[in-house]
């Protein structure tokens, strides 16, 4: 009898991990189950290949792009053995001819890609990415050490040990645990899989690019190991010109949908991590740079980057070298661990956040116009899962939404004694899990 007993339990105890979310400690066992002494070993592995250069060595079982990228590949195997096969890992390869530039000979761009499909809405993405090559001063040198220990090795280390904690958990939608190549090269890898995407028809609810989250001391002396920074695109990059010309009148030069993934990151850190710092900055990218999830916003997706707020120059695209008693090179002893465990931590929560969270709204009507109220019109999600919508407004100035109101499961609401003129408005899909969508902005007027 107490062997039964036994087997029941655990049984039960198996089915509570892989439930979805009811209470704030699912969040907190996710930040908790991140560990740093498995991404210290994994970084470590992946500098050990010596370069990961994109065209570098691809027959090789120890040196090269190739040995590293079917080691990300084994990893994410092992990952899905061990749940059961809740994760489907696959290659999606581009092949690129010599372009006079960072291509210097044919090459296939092959990009690691790791499926844990949702119970609900398979078809409804949120990803996470890494870049699995690194390079030295000259991005056409694909022989030489380019260790790449924190550009980009912290990055996919983290994507892996995302994928090594939430494959613990249940998700309604979809989530993708990707290692982009060729981004040293012209952001090939990220490019193929958005153009994937879109050809695959997928929903793509957002795409965390990581590039850099493990070093906390700057080029400019300032030692800091809780802020991080999440860049965001203000506007869709393919946005039509009916809509452009439509803000110019109704507002949101900077409530476009990676804006509003932003917004939603910067919320849920704050709420489960408020020891660490997330900096908004409004702007695609680190100026004149770019990163992976930039051709997911040339296609019209959702899509950020997270990296650390504090870099060291030293440490990228340089030759392994001391000059002037400076020490020059991406290895591993300028990585902190325990920095990139908490970032690693920011993006598991957020993928555990969105992946738990209901359908945003595809269409949010607002009107007001010399009235001393807002009023607001939506076609409901048909989803027995969603426990009503949630307002949320903001001075026109401010950052992040810093007024709501739950209104319940219904298709129209007034906001009465709000004057429309003074704020900015959005509203979230909120799931009787407690967890809630990213904001929509208004995309239509009430006439």
């Amino acid at each position: 009898m107490k062997k039964i007993y036994t087997t029941l339990f655990l049984l039960t105890t198996l089915f509570y991990t892989k439930s979805y979310a009811q209470t704030p400690a699912d969040f907190y066992s996710i930040i908790n189950e991140v560990s740093e002494e498995r991404i210290k070993a994994d970084i470590t592995t992946l500098a050990n290949f010596g370069t990961r250069h994109t065209l570098s060595d691809t027959l090789s079982q120890s040196r090269g792009i190739g040995a590293a990228r079917r080691w990300i590949f084994n990893e994410f195997q092992e990952i899905a053995k061990a749940c059961e096969g809740c994760i489907e890992v696959s290659y999606q390869k581009n092949y690129h001819e010599p372009n006079g530039r960072r291509i210097v000979k044919p090459v296939w761009i092959n990009n690691v890609v790791a499926i844990q499909k949702g119970t609900k809405y398979p078809n409804r993405f949120i990803i996470m990415s890494g870049d699995i090559d690194s390079r030295i001063s000259d991005p056409t040198n694909y022989t030489d050490d380019s260790p790449g220990a924190n550009d980009n090795a912290s990055g996919m280390v983290g994507t892996i040990e995302a994928a090594r904690v939430l494959s613990k958990y249940s998700f309604e939608n979809s989530i993708i645990y990707a290692g982009l190549a060729g981004e040293e090269q012209g952001l090939y890898g990220g490019a193929g899989l958005a153009k994937h995407a879109q050809e695959q028809g997928w929903e793509i609810i957002g795409t965390l690019n990581n590039d850099m989250i493990g070093n906390i001391k700057g080029v400019d002396g300032v030692i800091d190991n809780r802020t991080f920074r999440i860049f965001s695109e203000p506007t869709p990059a393919n946005e039509s010109e009916r809509a452009r010309k439509s803000r110019r009148f109704y507002g949101g030069e900077v409530d476009g949908i990676s804006r509003q993934l932003a917004r939603y990151i910067h919320k849920t850190v704050q709420t489960y991590m408020p020891e660490m710092n997330p900096k908004m900055i409004y702007r695609l990218d680190r100026f004149g740079r770019g990163g992976h999830h930039r051709p997911f916003n040339d296609l019209g997706f959702a899509g950020v980057r997270i990296m650390e707020a504090h870099e060291n120059y030293t440490q990228q695209h340089q030759d392994i070298r001391v000059e002037n008693g400076i020490a020059y090179g991406d290895v591993v002893e300028a990585v902190d661990f325990g920095y990139a465990k908490k970032l690693t931590a920011v993006n598991a929560i957020n993928l555990a956040a969105l992946a738990w969270a209901p359908p945003a709204l595809k269409e949010l009507s607002i009107g007001g116009v010399v009235e001393a109220s807002a009023k607001f019109k939506w076609t409901k999600t048909e989803d027995e899962n969603i426990a009503g919508y949630k307002i949320y407004w903001r001075d026109t100035t401010s950052p992040t939404w810093d007024h709501s109101r739950f209104v319940g499961n219904i298709g129209e609401t007034t906001l009465k004694g709000i004057v429309i003129d003074n704020f900015f408005f959005g509203m979230a899909t909120v799931g009787k899990n407690g967890v809630e969508s990213p904001v929509v902005f208004p995309n239509k007027v009430m006439r």
